[in-house]
Order: C-alpha cells, then structure tokens, then sequence
C-alpha cells in the first residue's frame, strides 16, 4: 500500500517538477534587431536611435535586443530605404531629401511654410503621414517621423545681404536646395556625412542646414558666420522591414507603435534644445558671429520663395497628388501642433 501511494505520489508531482525547473530551460532568447543609421553617433540621428532602442528594450521587458549600426557601418545615406526593404538591416532612419520624387507627400514638408521648430515640424510631419499613409512606404512599417530644426546658412564668409549669397558654393538637398537656388546662391548637393572634407578642400563655402551640426559635425571650427534664416526643414523617417515586422509578436509590435508619436515629439523637443546649445558653444568656444537679418531683408528673402510652393503644387498635381490639400493640412497640423 505505502509503494503504491508513493507512485501515485510522485505521479501528481511530476507537473509541479516540471513546472520549476522548465522556465530556467526553456527560456527563449531575446527577439535581436539591427538599426542602421548614416551619422555619426553623437549627432542627432544617433542619439534620437539610442533613446528609441532603449525605451523599445525597457517596455518589451527585454524581450527584444536592437544592435545598433552608426556612421554608415551597415547602410549609407542614399541606400537606408532599398536597404531596409533587402532586409540588409532590419530598421534603418533615412533623409527624404537624399532621394526626390520618391517621397513625395511627406517630403512636402520640406517646401517653406515657415516651421517655427523641430518639435512642431516633427509632430506635423508624423500627423501627415498618419492621414496619407504614403504608397510610398508600402514595403516597410513606419516606426517614426521626425525633423531637423529650421535651415540657417553656416559660412566662411560673412553673409549680410543677398548680393553676398549671390553665387556662393553652399551645401543642401531637397527643399533646402530649392531654396538657396531662390536667393542665388550655388547649391551643391552632397549627404551631411560628405561635407566635413568639401569644406576643408573647399568644393564648398559653407552649407544650409539646422544649427546643431555647428557642434556635432565641429562645422563651427571652420565656418565663422551663422546667417540666421530659420528656413526650411529637413523630414527623417525610421524605417522597418516589413517581414522582419510581420514576425514580431503582437505584443511587440504593440509597443513600437505606441511610441510613434511620442518619440517623434521627443526628437522634435530634443533637437530645439540641441541647437541652442550649439549656437552658444559654436559662439563662445570658436567666436562664431551670428547675422540676424533685418525685418525688412527677412520679408524679402521669404517671399522670393513663394515661387517654390506655387511651383511644387502645380507639378504634384500632375502627378496625381492632391497638391492643394496636402499644403492646407501641413499648415493646419502645424497651427495644432504649435
């Protein structure tokens, strides 16, 4: 009798024995991602990846492990789109404006309507893709959308009036580039990750971009005159492989996609700090002169631009594109978002 309850005994065990030592056998590795981006890592492209792995990693409870990939390591500027959609990288953070006409509804944002920051550019540039949802993105997930802070000229000569900019070799793409062709300057398209080297060999003079990299890039070292235009923006999007994405568990996903609109303010909010700092060290450490135009040269300069939206909504709309309503809902986002 006592060996047959001793059997049953260990019989009914069994599962509470199984179930104690199981989990320290069976326990499943972490989901790993990579994430390539094309600057350096303590711009900030690198850093906004940083915040977004780390917040990814502490909300799925580490379920999911992001290697992350700077400076172009795995995928350059021109090729984080294709190669995202390869698989090459699983995620990956591309610049509209490195490849035109591709990005047609969202790089919109880029035309000059007057974007007063990067975290009222960046929540407006993730609501108009929210309410598009661009065929442009069908082969990947959209994880996040953000910008830069508004174009100001960084020289090495001083530029006070638009006789100054007449002619001078200046580095910018996209809207940007539209724009300083306006004022009559020479754009010379290159990626930001090209223009530390133009501008020691002096292929350029300077460049048309978001202040920040005065620190980042160390660009302040060598252009002595920040002309302060707050122009155009440029719009970044982080990117998924769509099978990649497909495989996640749901719970996953579910986090990811809680953080869109939040990261994208969070990047917004962070580069406009950002950018402060780099004028003042850009001032303080390396005797940058910053020009601040007048209201009248301002008005001037601005409404040499009018010709660029008036020009894009006409050339969209033969494409197909709502060109009209595009431009009444990026200037209604950006009132909300203000």
């Amino acid at each position: 009798m006592k060996k047959r309850l001793t059997v049953v005994f260990f019989i009914m065990a069994l599962p509470m024995v199984f179930s104690f030592f199981m989990p320290a056998c069976v326990a499943a590795e972490p989901i790993k991602l990579s994430y390539a981006q094309f600057a350096p890592a303590k711009t900030f492209v690198g850093v906004q990846l940083e915040r977004w792995i780390t917040e990814v990693e502490k909300r799925t409870g580490g379920k999911v492990k992001i290697d992350a990939f700077h400076g172009g390591t795995l995928l350059g500027a021109k090729n984080m789109m294709d190669g995202v959609i390869a698989g090459t990288a699983d995620i990956g953070t591309l610049v509209m404006a490195y490849q035109p006409g591709r990005f047609v509804i969202t790089n919109a944002t880029s035309l000059p309507f007057g974007f007063p920051n990067a975290r009222v550019a960046s929540l407006t540039l993730w609501d108009l893709y929210a309410k598009y949802k661009p065929k442009s993105f069908s082969k990947v997930k959209v994880l996040c959308m953000y910008t830069s802070g508004p174009s100001n000229i960084m020289s090495k000569v001083p530029v006070r009036s638009l006789a100054d900019l007449k002619g001078l070799d200046l580095r910018a793409s996209g809207g940007a580039a539209k724009t300083l062709k306006a004022w009559g300057a020479n754009q010379v398209g290159m990626p930001m990750s090209a223009t530390p080297e133009a501008l020691q060999k002096g292929v350029v003079k300077g460049l048309f971009s978001s202040l920040e990299v005065m620190k980042d890039f160390k660009f302040a070292e060598i252009c002595k005159y920040v002309t302060m235009t707050d122009a155009v923006i440029y719009p970044f999007s982080v990117v998924m492989n769509m099978d990649k994405w497909n495989s996640l568990p749901k719970d996953v996903q579910d986090v990811m996609e809680s953080m869109a609109r939040e990261h994208a303010e969070w990047t917004g909010n962070y580069m406009d700090k950002h950018i402060i700092e780099a004028v003042d060290w850009s001032k303080k450490t390396q005797g940058v002169e910053v020009i601040t135009l007048s209201k009248e040269q301002k008005a001037k300069w601005d409404s040499l631009l009018d010709p660029i939206m008036t020009g894009w909504i006409a050339d969209a709309k033969k494409k197909g594109y709502p060109a009209d309503d595009i431009v009444t809902d990026i200037r209604a986002l950006m009132m909300k978002n203000k």
